[in-house]
Order: C-alpha cells, then structure tokens, then sequence
C-alpha cells in the first residue's frame, strides 16, 4: 500500500470519527463533516460514502436501543394480535413514531437535491448560531411528559424538527431534542424518541441508496479505506452516544450552545 494510500485512509478514518462524535450531540454530523472534508482537503463527499458513514452510525444507534426496539416491536405486534391494555402504551409509541416519520420522509425525497446544491459554509454557520439559540431557549425546561403522555400533535411537531434538520448546520438530534422538550417531554423520553425517530430515516436512507452503492465502480479499490471508516464511525457513534445520554440526564444542553456559536463564527471568519 502507497503512502497516498495511508493518507487517505488516515483522512477518511478522521471524517468517520467526526461524522460518529457528532451523530448522536445537537451540533449536526453532516455539517462538520463537511467542514472536516474541506479541511482536509477530500473535497464533497459522495452519496456512498454518506451511506457508509450513516450505516454504521445506525448500527450502534440500534445496538445501543436493541432491547428497547426489540420489546417495542413485539408488544406492538401482540397488542394487534389481542387487543390486550398492557400492551397499548408501546404500540401508540411505535405508531408516534410513524407519525413523526412522515414529514422528514416526505421532503427528504423533495427537497434532497435542492439542500445539496444549496449549502455552503455560510449556510452551516448560519444553521449552527439557530441550533445554538434554540439550544439556549430550552436549556431550562423541564417536561413531564412520558410515553404514555405523548400525542400525535407532539409526535407531529418532533417530526417536523427532523424534517428542518435536512439542512446541514442544523442538528438532527438537536432539532428533535428541542422540539421534544418544547411539547413538554421529559428529557429521557425526549431523548428515546429522538433517536427511535432517527432509525427509521436513517435505514430508509440506506436502503434507497443501496443501489448506489453496490454500484460503486471504485469500491473494490477503496474496500479498506471504507472498512476503517465503517470502523471508526460505528465505533465512535456508540461511546458518543452513550456520552450524550449521561449529558441529557444531568442537563447540560447549554454547553452545546456555546459550540455552535464557536463554531459559527469561526466558519464565518475563516471560510
């Protein structure tokens, strides 16, 4: 293997390892991934890669909730077999989450080409001082409601916060965080529904660009520097996460804030 070869593979691990930290914290992945590529030099990321990298950012997202996708899943399923009550609460959660599927998935598929061509380093600079306001606005609110207290209007308005997330700069867990916190949501339920919300978008996401990538005509070159990226993201989206979820309980959201704007103006500055 050449030294380029090493370089690469160096450069792509790093992207993975920001696109791992930054998947699971409010401060947006596919804006600092971004601003990673630029920094190194790699140029825009390719559609393959971004389905590399949110494979393995899924994969330790539902290792992470297995058991909990595992119980939601077979009481949702016994709940239409038998109708029976104790089974009620997390089949409403699993319909909640359809629900607020829906709009991300809609203008994903309307507006994916047009948010691409669209974005430049001003933009994420721009999203990431909204992400830091709104970040700001919350960061006193307790909710107090759990599972069984959420709606289809807060399912709804959660799902529409991941729907303005398509916009690279503005956090996808952020934007459902607070938009979950803001309906009234204790922060570990805000927290669950944020990232069950996630798992669905995201292995659409895979699916429909499977296609692409199985058709990659440079694959077979790049098998090791996408193996070690795969690696590294997967492995990093799972301690980040577990990070993030000792953040939530002790509520400190506030410091994200003061990275946003960091990293805002320091875009705005030098790009």
């Amino acid at each position: 293997m050449g030294e380029l070869d090493i370089v690469l593979i160096i450069k792509m691990i790093i992207i993975g390892l920001v696109q791992g930290f930054t998947e699971p914290i409010p401060v947006s992945s596919s804006g600092h991934v971004m601003i990673a590529s630029e920094i190194l030099g790699l140029g825009e990321q390719g559609f393959t890669f971004a389905i590399l990298t949110n494979t393995a950012s899924l994969f330790a997202i539902l290792y992470i909730y297995r058991k909990d996708i595992a119980r939601l899943a077979l009481h949702s399923i016994l709940f239409l077999k038998t109708k029976k009550f104790r089974y009620k609460s997390d089949f409403r959660f699993v319909f909640f989450i359809v629900i607020g599927t829906i709009p991300a998935g809609v203008l994903g598929i309307l507006l994916s080409d047009y948010i691409a061509e669209n974005v430049s380093m001003t933009t994420i600079a721009v999203m990431l001082f909204v992400t830091g306001i709104a970040l700001w606005l919350i960061r006193n609110l307790k909710g107090n409601k759990d599972e069984s207290d959420i709606t289809i209007k807060d399912a709804f308005i959660v799902g529409l916060g991941q729907a303005v997330a398509l916009t690279p700069g503005i956090s996808r867990s952020g934007a459902t965080i607070i938009s979950a916190v803001t309906v009234g949501m204790k922060p570990d339920t805000a927290l669950r529904f944020s990232f069950m919300l996630y798992i669905p978008v995201s292995l659409g996401g895979v699916i429909l660009g499977s296609a692409e990538f199985l058709n990659e005509p440079n694959k077979a070159d790049l098998a090791i520097p996408y193996l070690a990226t795969f690696i590294a993201t997967l492995l990093m989206t799972y301690f980040a996460m577990k990070w993030f979820m000792g953040i939530m309980k002790n509520g400190k959201l506030n410091y994200f804030t003061y990275y946003c704007f960091i990293v805002g103006a320091l875009l705005l500055i030098f790009f």
